[in-house]
């Protein structure tokens, strides 16, 4: 009898965890004595992200319940006007791989940078392939504009030399971001050999790449530093972020915000827009200003 008690007791003991893969409404949990259990979460509740902190409950060995989800420091997430996809939960990097080829959509960049700073989260944009030297020189020429803004620009090959981008890892929770075919699973078997993420060869006639993860997985590089692997983003829909607060995530557009005219300027055709005319004298690209129009314009 006293066993039976002591079995359930044991049973009833609640373990602290961290989310390190989403597969659908099946959770990965590492707890602290590094024991992988597979979780689910009480009924239909969903909203766990790859990084969460989290409380459960083991059941059968190797399974448990998830019952509560920590308070989260960030939370990079896309949406449309319907729906909203959860990326990551508690990370304090956020790393934009982008290659020459297949080429990569600057507005994608945008999109992310934007997201970033709405929840103050650092961004680093890396180029990788870069053994592909002309294609690199180009599209290193095309992102100058946001390493002059103050955000970190790194030029690697993910299969030959990728030491311009550990110092960046160090003490830091980042997640990958970026299109399909850019390297991303390259580079994290290169960074964790033992992560063994599948890889494709990209579509030269398509312009393109294929989708080889298929869920968001949590990497330790060392103690301090972790990576999460994310499937290729083609669409980082930015819905959530309020028409009145897009303009202050382009962060060379603050200095002009609050200077125009009137107090409710939406920066598109209201006469002595502090932004507009900040535009026209060359103080802040046309590129990314065109940016922000149509990114305003898709989440109205």
């Amino acid at each position: 009898m006293s066993n039976s008690r002591h079995s359930s007791k044991k049973n009833n003991t609640r373990l602290d965890g961290l989310v390190i893969a989403v597969f659908g409404r099946h959770y990965r949990v590492e707890t602290k004595d590094k024991i992988i259990l597979n979780c689910v979460t009480r009924g239909k509740k969903s909203g766990v992200a790859c990084g969460d902190q989290v409380e459960l409950l083991p059941t059968t060995p190797g399974q448990g319940v998830i019952e509560k989800i920590q308070p989260r420091s960030t939370l990079l997430y896309r949406s449309d006007a319907f729906r909203e996809k959860i990326i990551a939960a508690n990370i304090s990097q956020i790393i934009i791989v982008v290659a020459a080829i297949p080429s990569f959509s600057e507005e994608l960049i945008n999109r992310c940078l934007v997201a970033a700073e709405s929840q103050s989260i650092g961004a680093l944009i890396v180029l990788n392939k870069a053994d592909m030297i002309a294609p690199t020189r180009s599209a290193a020429l095309t992102l100058s504009c946001y390493q002059e803004l103050g955000y970190p620009l790194i030029q690697l090959s993910a299969k030959n030399n990728i030491a311009a981008l550990i110092p960046y890892l160090k003490g830091n929770i980042s997640v990958l971001a970026g299109q399909s075919g850019m390297g991303k699973s390259t580079l994290i078997n290169t960074l964790i050999p033992e992560a063994k993420r599948t890889t494709a060869e990209i579509s030269v006639a398509l312009d393109s790449g294929s989708h080889t993860t298929t869920h968001a997985h949590l990497y330790h590089f060392d103690a301090d530093s972790h990576i999460i692997d994310t499937p290729g983003i083609q669409e980082f829909g930015i819905h959530h972020i309020k028409d009145e607060s897009l303009a202050w995530e382009f962060v060379e557009f603050r200095p002009y915000i609050g200077q125009c005219k009137f107090n409710n300027c939406r920066h598109t055709h209201e006469p002595d827009c502090a932004l507009m005319n900040a535009v026209h004298q060359g103080k802040v690209s046309k590129r990314r200003f065109s940016f922000y129009q149509k990114l305003r314009h898709q989440t109205q």
